[in-house]
This record gives structure tokens, sequence and C-alpha cells, in this order.
């Protein structure tokens, strides 16, 4: 809650006039309490998490031309109701977030430190605190996610993730309440690191929830503008990991393709890639025989 009465008392606080931003935060947040602000995450992820998968998922099956050459796995096709079952396993955990954060809403303040009043960050700041987020994820995710391909954890745990095998972007919180629990953990590790605004929280975890489905769609785009980013391993990179189901042990980070080949546990996926493209190649080389070209 800001504690102040007024915009001009605000203003005098700050010792210029608020931006378009700030004066519209504080006509949002003003009266609101502290523990409404931080609860606004879960909702805000709840909706993300509901609409984004839809378009793929309509397109699959409206328009399969479209989109089909592009699915990593075209031969692997969901039926609705399977996307459905598993969009409503993972959905249920939404209000238990709620109402877990409610409860706990004292010790995260302390925990997190998070700031909810005026200023509002700059620009460079949000990205700033961002990019080491990501950076701290990725990391820590990297091992536990090791972890949780171990004998023991994957048999009782990990195993409810891998149940698809060609996954849609509903399958990135379909996963044992454990799982879930214990990869927040990493997910929350920046902003303890590093505190930061509200609103940079609210945009930090949904970035991570978008790449999260992005990564889980079962479909790679060339011309997708996350190929920009440096290190990303995205849909095809992540798509394997499941492919290959329990028995993988490559690809494991979720955002950034560093720690496995540092680690070197990509060994896998480089092998899986190398076989494509000499089919690619053997696919062509007969195509161009039967045309009687030269190749």
């Amino acid at each position: 809650m800001i504690p102040y009465a007024t915009a001009a008392e605000a203003e005098a606080a700050l010792g210029r006039a608020m931006t378009w931003a700030e004066a519209a935060w504080y006509q949002y947040s003003a009266v609101m309490p502290d523990s409404w602000l931080h609860c606004h995450t879960t909702f805000i992820l709840f909706v993300i998490y509901t609409i984004a998968p839809l378009p793929l998922l309509v397109l699959e099956q409206f328009a399969p031309s479209v989109v089909l050459p592009y699915k990593l796995q075209p031969r692997v096709r969901l039926p609705p109701a399977a996307s459905l079952s598993c969009y409503m396993d993972a959905a249920c955990i939404f209000p238990l977030a709620v109402a877990l954060q409610f409860v706990c809403y004292p010790a995260l303040a302390k925990i997190l430190r998070t700031r909810m009043g005026l200023p509002l960050p700059s620009v460079r700041e949000t990205i700033a605190q961002i990019v080491v987020y990501s950076l701290v994820e990725d990391y820590l995710s990297y091992w536990i996610h090791r972890l949780l391909h171990t004998e023991w954890c994957y048999r009782k745990i990990h195993r409810v993730h891998h149940e698809f095998t060609a996954p849609t972007g509903f399958a990135m919180s379909y996963s044992h309440w454990a799982e879930n629990v214990v990869l927040s953990i990493p997910a929350l590790a920046g902003p303890v690191l590093v505190p930061c605004h509200v609103t940079t929280q609210w945009l930090w975890f949904s970035i991570r929830l978008i790449e999260g489905i992005n990564t889980h769609s079962g479909y790679h785009f060339p011309f997708s503008p996350s190929r920009l980013i440096p290190f990303y391993g995205g849909a095809a990179y992540h798509d394997y990991h499941h492919y290959a189901g329990g028995r993988s042990q490559s690809n494991f980070a979720p955002l950034f393709t560093y720690c496995d080949y540092i680690y070197r546990t990509d060994k896998g996926y480089r092998y899986h890639k190398l076989k494509q493209e000499k089919e690619q190649l053997k696919n062509l080389a007969e195509c161009s025989a039967e045309k009687g070209g030269d190749y």
C-alpha cells in the first residue's frame, strides 16, 4: 500500500512529477494491501497459462496444414480431450498457490523484500534484473533437473512430467506437486538475491512461464524472434529431452544451452541432430537421383 494520501504527496516525496506509468500505478495500488499485490502474480500466471497454449492447439485441430510443417514430432497428435485433461490437472495448482501465498505472505515479504510503492523501476534496471534472474534460475534448475533424473526421483516424482513424450504447452506445468515446489526455488532465487519491484516480479514470472510454454509447445518456428537470444535452446532443444524420455541424460537446462555444453550433457542431442542431418541428406540425394539431376 502506497503511504501517501494524495498524488501531490507522492510527487512531493519523489521530488518530481510522476510519470504516466507511476500515476497509473498510484491510482491502481494506492489503497490495495501489499498481500493482494503479491497475489497478482499467481492470477497473471493463471491467465497466461490458460490462453498462451491455445492458438497452436486450435490450429493443430482445425488448420493442421498451417502448423504441422513446424511440428517437431508430427506423427504424434494429442486429442483435445487429452489436452483438456492435462490443463485441468495442472490448473488446480493455481488456487492452492493463492491460498498458500496469503498464509505465507509475512514470511515471503521478509524473504523477497519486494518493493510495492514509488518510484517504479527504470527500463534498464528491470532488464538487468531479469537477465540476472534468468542466469540464476537456469543454473539452479539444471542441477535440480539432473537430480530429478536419478533413478529414485524419476520413478517417484519426475515420471509424471514425462508422461508426455511429445509435449504441448499445457504440459509445462503438468508434474508432481513435489516437482512444482522444488522447481519454484530457482525461479524465486533471483528475486531473493536481487530484490525488485513487484511489477518486475510480475514480468519475470510471466516471461518464465511463456518461455516454458514455448519450449513445451512441440513446435519449432525458424522465424521466431527467440532465435536471437544467445545460447537459448528453445522448443527443439527441450522437445528432444521429452522424446528420449526417462532414459534421457541430455538437455537438462531449461533456458540456455551452456550448462549442458560445459558439463557434457548434450551428447545425446548432438548425436540425434547429426543423425537427422544425415537422413535429410540421404533423402535429398534419393530425390535428386529420381529426378535425374546431379546432387
